[in-house]
This record gives C-alpha cells, sequence and structure tokens, in this order.
C-alpha cells in the first residue's frame, strides 16, 4: 500500500494526550499514537509532530520557572 502523501504535518494538542483522570499524560494514548505513526513511517511518509502544551504549561509550569501569564501565552 502507498500512501497519497509524502510528508504529513501532525498537530496533538496537549489534550488529547491527557489521562483519563484530567491530568498528565497518558503512556497508552502515547503507545497508540506512537503506533499509528509507525505504521504510516513504514508506508514512506516523513512525518512532522507539534505537540501542544498551552494549557499544561500555565497550568504551573511557567510560573514555577518565572514566565509570566503573557509570555507563557505565546508560548503555548
Amino acid at each position: 500500500m502507498k500512501s497519497s502523501y509524502k510528508r504529513v504535518l501532525l498537530k496533538l494538542s496537549g489534550e488529547s494526550l491527557m489521562a483519563p483522570e484530567g491530568y498528565g499524560i497518558d503512556s497508552q494514548v502515547i503507545a497508540g499514537i506512537s503506533e499509528e505513526i509507525k505504521d504510516l513511517t513504514t508506508l514512506g511518509v516523513q512525518i512532522a509532530i507539534v505537540i501542544g502544551g498551552g494549557n499544561i504549561f500555565r497550568g504551573g509550569g511557567g510560573e514555577k520557572a518565572g514566565i509570566d501569564r503573557a509570555t507563557g501565552d505565546y508560548m503555548g
């Protein structure tokens, strides 16, 4: 089987990786997505991945690192 696309940009929101508890990252979700990406690469597709994390970042990581909210919004 051959893909119609040579290159793909995959944008994943941070929320799509969330654990069922509503926080953190679910390793089973990561494993599933990884398998799908692996399948695409075996077809010869080049994949660029962008993972969002603005809400996670703004949830505490930024302030703890001394980054103000507005700057965190631009980063996320």
